[in-house]
């Protein structure tokens, strides 16, 4: 367990010391050390801790949040093709933000219309997938695709009736785009902190994951865990969503190579998803920003191309 986190964590520093080097001006790894040391070049100074550190870090935060809240929904639905852009919860998440921009409101207010629309869709999703008896794999998929789709609709209808010097800002946000992130603070304490709440419920959802019979059984209160794991799911995807936009496949793709690398104890794969998923979104936030310079691509637009065909072969495995 211990090496295999040392291990993505050596990973992750790699990927966010190429991410800093990287770029419309490359730096060289002796000039990003004077920078640490408060020396080097102003430009350097300016280059690397006003612009690229705060858009690596959002990257990272942004991306080890959307991968967390996919393994959770995977553990809580026990589907590994169940995923916050999947089913529906990035869209929700994205229309209650979009509400809320189009009302003038402040941040803070934003993340609340986020996790409100985040939450809306996952009981949606789950309530009518789950029927009057238990849901099934392929009647949870339908029913996440439907709703996404569906929230697709009201973003577009949303687009359609907003004043035309908003929209630019807006379509790229909704591609997800690191570049519009603030600051990447808040998204990083949310990420640390829903990790601490996690781990010690970890024991608890390896045991869920058998089914919430069995759990029962064994002495889990299987009903407080799930709407835990709804709750943190949900704030970890309006987090994200606030802080860089709707971005897809990350929770995903990451989750479930991780188990088949590293087993299903939720104890590993938990802080293991939210290194990997960083290091995933800083990659692609590097790809998208160097691959058409000085042009820059959103970094929802590099997972989708990588989430699709994953998502295809995950889908034709589960057959």
């Amino acid at each position: 367990m211990t090496r295999s986190l040392l291990v993505l964590g050596a990973i992750s520093l790699a990927a966010l010391i190429l991410a800093l080097a990287i770029g419309s001006v490359n730096i060289a790894p002796s000039e990003l050390w004077k920078v640490i040391q408060g020396e080097g070049s102003a430009l350097h100074r300016t280059l690397l801790l006003d612009l690229r550190l705060p858009r690596t870090l959002a990257a990272f935060a942004t991306g080890g949040l959307l991968a967390v809240a996919g393994a959770l929904m995977q553990v809580l639905l026990r589907n590994p093709l169940a995923d916050p852009y999947v089913l529906g919860l990035s869209g929700g998440a994205a229309v209650g933000a979009l509400l809320a921009m189009l009302a003038g409101m402040g941040a803070l207010l934003i993340s609340g219309f986020a996790f409100a629309g985040a939450m809306l869709a996952m009981v949606l999703v789950f309530g009518l997938a789950h029927g009057t008896g238990s849901w099934t794999a392929s009647r949870l998929l339908l029913t996440g695709v439907v709703v996404a789709a569906g929230w697709g609709a009201v973003i577009t209808l949303m687009l359609a009736i907003t004043p035309s010097y908003k929209l630019p800002g807006m379509l790229y946000w909704l591609m997800g785009d690191v570049s519009y992130a603030r600051t990447p603070w808040p998204a990083l304490v949310v990420l640390v902190l829903a990790i601490l709440v996690i781990l010690p419920l970890a024991r608890n959802m390896n045991v869920l994951a058998r089914g919430p019979m069995q759990a029962a059984a064994l002495g889990v209160s299987v009903r407080p865990l799930e709407w835990t794991i709804y709750v943190l799911a949900s704030l970890l995807t309006a987090t994200a969503v606030t802080t860089a936009g709707s971005i897809g496949f990350v929770g995903l793709i990451v989750p479930h190579m991780l188990r088949l690398v590293l087993g299903n104890d939720q104890r590993i794969i938990l802080p293991a998803s939210a290194l990997a998923g960083g290091t995933l979104l800083v990659l692609a936030d590097t790809l998208a920003r160097t691959v058409i310079a000085p042009e820059q691509l959103p970094v929802g637009v590099i997972t989708a191309l990588l989430g699709v065909p994953t998502f295809l072969y995950l889908l034709h495995r589960s057959r």
